[in-house]
């Protein structure tokens, strides 16, 4: 569990996630289309896979992966981001993330 928090506040936005998973690369295109370059940790490519997810379990995300963390802290899955992104709560939750560049 220390790697996963460790890992999730180096940056302000974090997506632990698996190369073969179509949702999270769903949600990781779906913040860098809001300006957002996250940190995408690949769990599958790490020998603690099985210990990662189970500490992402225990966190209280639903599913392993796609697993998102704003600012240090659990979002939630894809479900959590796509309701916070369709109330419009999830911009002023990663404005401090986004790139100087964007247009949001």
């Amino acid at each position: 569990m220390d790697k996963v928090k460790r890992c999730a506040s180096e940056q302000g936005v974090v997506i632990f996630s698996k190369s073969s998973c179509c949702l999270c690369y769903t949600v990781t295109i779906l913040f860098r289309d809001l300006g957002v370059q996250p940190r995408v940790y690949e769990i599958d490519h790490d020998p603690d896979c099985r210990e990662i997810e189970k500490a992402l379990v225990r966190l209280g995300c639903n599913a392993p992966v796609p697993a998102v963390f704003i600012g240090g802290q659990l979002v939630g899955s894809t479900n959590e981001v796509m309701s916070l992104h369709l109330s419009g709560s999830l911009i002023p939750m990663i404005r401090p993330y986004q790139a100087q560049s964007s247009a949001i």
